[in-house]
């Protein structure tokens, strides 16, 4: 009984592990070093939608938009400075994809990028952006923050006071 006990249990703990890691992209991007996986919406919505005890901070952004890359610092220091406290960024990426391992990867490592980034490959974005929030109008950047109690979009650029005001309102 106890042998069947104890894989019962190994069984249990693997398939609670599955849960909990993210799901498999359609492509991984490396170089130099810096490597980003790649989704389409379908893949990537698993993001949105945790329920957990964490709260998320999903940006979408780019290489190319220019108020996306100057607040890109306050995500940084927000990821930093709440890394112990349950809160999770994520920068999604909303480069083209003949753009990654020319603009996006360097990008990272000139910037040592230590927030979560994810390359969103999915062409079709009339069909999910309006998934992501009804009333977003596909301009970036754009940001949701999310737990499992309350969810909030907002399309447009944050500063540090503003990002983490609305951080912990959320948390709070």
């Amino acid at each position: 009984m106890k042998p069947l006990f104890s894989i019962l249990i190994l069984l249990l703990m693997n398939l609670s592990l599955k849960a909990q890691s993210d799901p498999k992209p359609l492509k991984v991007y490396s170089k130099d070093g810096i490597s980003v996986k790649s989704y389409d919406y379908k893949t990537f919505e698993y993001f949105l939608k945790q329920k957990n005890d964490t709260t998320y901070v999903v940006n979408f952004w780019a290489t190319w938009c220019k108020p996306c890359v100057e607040e890109l610092p306050n995500f940084e220091k927000l990821n930093a400075e709440y890394k112990n406290r349950k809160v999770k960024v994520i920068l999604v990426s909303m480069d083209m994809s003949k753009q990654v391992e020319t603009s996006l990867l360097p990008f990272i490592k000139r910037k040592n990028l230590q927030s979560k980034v994810i390359f969103l490959n999915d062409p079709d974005a009339n069909a999910w952006i309006e998934k992501v929030d009804k009333s977003w109008s596909g301009a970036i950047p754009a940001t949701v923050i999310y737990n499992k109690n309350q969810r909030m979009f907002y399309e447009q650029s944050f500063t540090f006071e503003s990002l983490e005001k609305e951080v912990q309102s959320i948390i709070n």
